[in-house]
């Protein structure tokens, strides 16, 4: 058995604000703060999911998106370092595109750093096409700024 399928997806809510920052710490150069995941969590429009996985249940990663319209965009998937490379992140994309297909969403678009090869690999592998480049985009401290990939999945 996998960790994916050892892995409960379940609805984020403010309570796990706290959490989901420090998580979002370990593993991004810029990180979003408690307060910044907590105003995402409450927007209306938001889709935001946590993996859990373990006895007991520890976060294993989460993903926030948001729907506008006919239109979702998947703002950040993070997954514990100890948890990466073991479908929890792929679960957490696929849950994002069906929860925002139920919301109406007809497109799931997303942005990732052109170096961060295994995403790039992941979201190929989900279908995603490439829609284009935004020069310079992720600010790196004390390196050069990375590009970005935009991509979208028609859901």
């Amino acid at each position: 058995m996998t960790e994916a399928e050892r892995t409960s997806i379940l609805w984020a809510h403010a309570g796990n604000a706290a959490e989901l920052a420090h998580l979002h710490g370990e593993l991004f150069d810029t990180p979003w703060n408690t307060s910044s995941i907590e105003q995402l969590l409450a927007h209306p429009g938001s889709i935001s999911l946590v993996a859990c996985a373990g006895q007991p249940l520890k976060t294993a990663g989460f993903a926030i998106g948001q729907v506008a319209a006919d239109e979702a965009e998947l703002l950040t998937v993070a997954v514990r370092r100890d948890a990466q490379r073991k479908g929890v992140g792929k679960s957490l994309v696929q849950a994002i595109g069906r929860a925002a297909k139920n919301a109406g969403a007809r497109k799931l678009y997303l942005e990732v750093a052109a170096d961060n090869t295994a995403a790039l690999a992941l979201y190929q592998t989900l279908q995603f096409t490439v829609t284009g480049r935004r020069k310079a985009y992720y600010e790196r401290p004390g390196a050069q700024a990375e590009d970005a990939i935009t991509m979208a999945l028609q859901l």
